[in-house]
């Protein structure tokens, strides 16, 4: 059986909530949207940069399913979807585990070394 390719021109590709939040500005976008709700111009009074790379952010994070958008009147609203942040957060639990157990090992090692010393 032959594998199917795909093309995709990059409006078309859905990208990856791990690639979003790699951007250090779109982690700060959306540190700021998960407080409150945010317009475009709203979100880049607080960059350097101008509101349509805000907007491209913006996008990228709504291809994620990061940000939802809500209008009102002719104002766009981004908040964070927190739903999607969790799938985030269960990726990053096995290395909690991981990084707990070694903890829990280098408590047991310290404790030993201490009731051997006196």
């Amino acid at each position: 059986m032959q594998p199917i390719s795909f093309i995709y021109s990059s409006s078309q590709m859905r990208r990856d909530i791990f690639q979003a939040v790699a951007d250090p500005t779109r982690r700060a976008i959306i540190v700021m949207i998960a407080l409150k709700a945010m317009t475009p111009n709203a979100i880049a009074e607080n960059f350097q940069m101008t509101r349509q790379a805000v907007s491209k952010h913006l996008r990228i994070l709504a291809e994620c399913e990061l940000v939802t958008q809500e209008y009102q009147g002719r104002e766009i609203y981004y908040s964070l979807d927190i739903d999607k942040m969790k799938e985030i957060d269960l990726w990053m639990e096995q290395f909690r585990k991981i990084w707990e157990r070694r903890y829990d090992q280098l408590d047991t090692l310290l404790a030993n070394l201490k009731k051997n010393k006196k």
